[in-house]
């Protein structure tokens, strides 16, 4: 997409909290690509900084290491900026649930900071990323903002706050918020590693090092996978959407659900393997099905998921053979 038919991105100084993860990254990526003046903060605790090394040699970069937990950081951060894109979280429902109070720290009070920090040093705009897992044991498919159902994990509690303090910084202080509720995001430097890493780099990892995939559950779960260029979309549209949308939270996706055991296929197919999963015990936490309605992101922030899953995945699968 042709970002810079949104704005003159010369004029504007974005603040990317989280910079050096993976959506972070890939914003700092694209906002460095139209021109855009770009402040880069992380506290590299899941943030790696080969995501932003080559970055470092372009003017328009500053790379700043903090965290989020400190307010006259994010304060100091926020100073001389117009937009800020808040990244900065810890991902994982299962770790959630084993680190219930550094998950409320960094991604519950980190972001009253970030939002506390702009609204001091006059922001225009604060979009932020929540997540799918805010509709928790709410049956209903598609999902539909509004219909919200009881949280399944410390980490969606995070996200359902984030979300409510960003109302009330909306309403009350004169800060402008969005949240973008992604789903299932995957693509180029999501990181595979780990006991904690998302399924589609993990599927990657063991397939194109010759292991069986892992499975937790029977694999007929389903997700909204959403490659990430239809994130940095989202975040750069929200950045100038009308204010109507300011206090809101919108479903950021694809707009389809596909299978888990449809992703290993798929992947291994690419791959010319044959697919023969281990199939473990299904997680404690985990939404069982999982679709997006994404007509009031279309209706006020002009969004229009531009790769579907199968289009992301043949991307993704290119940058992995190449990366891994």
């Amino acid at each position: 997409m042709r970002y810079d038919k949104l704005a003159d991105f010369r004029r504007y100084r974005f603040l990317v909290t989280g910079g050096a993860g993976f959506i972070g990254s890939n914003l700092c990526e694209a906002l460095l690509g139209v021109g855009a003046q770009v402040r880069c903060v992380d506290n590299f605790s899941t943030g790696k900084r080969e995501n932003v090394a080559s970055f470092l040699s372009n003017p328009s970069f500053e790379l700043i290491e903090g965290d989020v937990r400190d307010l006259e950081f994010c304060a100091k951060s926020c100073e001389g900026v117009d937009f800020v894109l808040h990244q900065a979280a810890w991902g994982s429902v299962p770790r959630s649930l084993k680190q219930p109070v550094e998950y409320c720290l960094n991604n519950e009070l980190g972001t009253v900071n970030v939002f506390e920090g702009a609204r001091r040093s006059g922001v225009k705009r604060v979009v932020y990323a929540s997540s799918s897992s805010v509709y928790g044991d709410d049956a209903n498919l598609p999902k539909r903002e509004g219909q919200e159902g009881n949280a399944l994990s410390p980490y969606a509690v995070t996200k359902s706050a984030a979300e409510a303090w960003g109302r009330q910084y909306a309403t009350h202080y004169g800060l402008e918020t969005i949240g973008l509720r992604y789903f299932n995001v995957f693509g180029r430097r999501q990181d595979p590693y780990g006991a904690y890493a998302a399924v589609i780099p993990r599927f990657m990892k063991a397939a194109l090092s010759g292991e069986r995939m892992t499975i937790f559950g029977d694999g007929s779960q389903s997700r909204d996978f959403t490659y990430v260029e239809n994130v940095i979309q989202a975040n750069l549209k929200a950045c100038f959407a009308p204010s109507a949308a300011s206090g809101e939270a919108f479903n950021i996706a694809s707009g389809g659900r596909v299978v888990l055991l449809d992703v290993g296929r798929s992947i291994c197919e690419a791959l010319g393997m044959e697919f023969d999963p281990i199939f473990a015990p299904e997680r404690p936490g985990d939404i069982k099905h999982s679709a997006a309605d994404v007509s009031k992101a279309r209706r006020l922030l002009g969004y229009e998921p531009e790769y579907d899953f199968h289009r992301g995945l043949a991307e993704s699968i290119k940058w992995y053979r190449e990366n891994l």
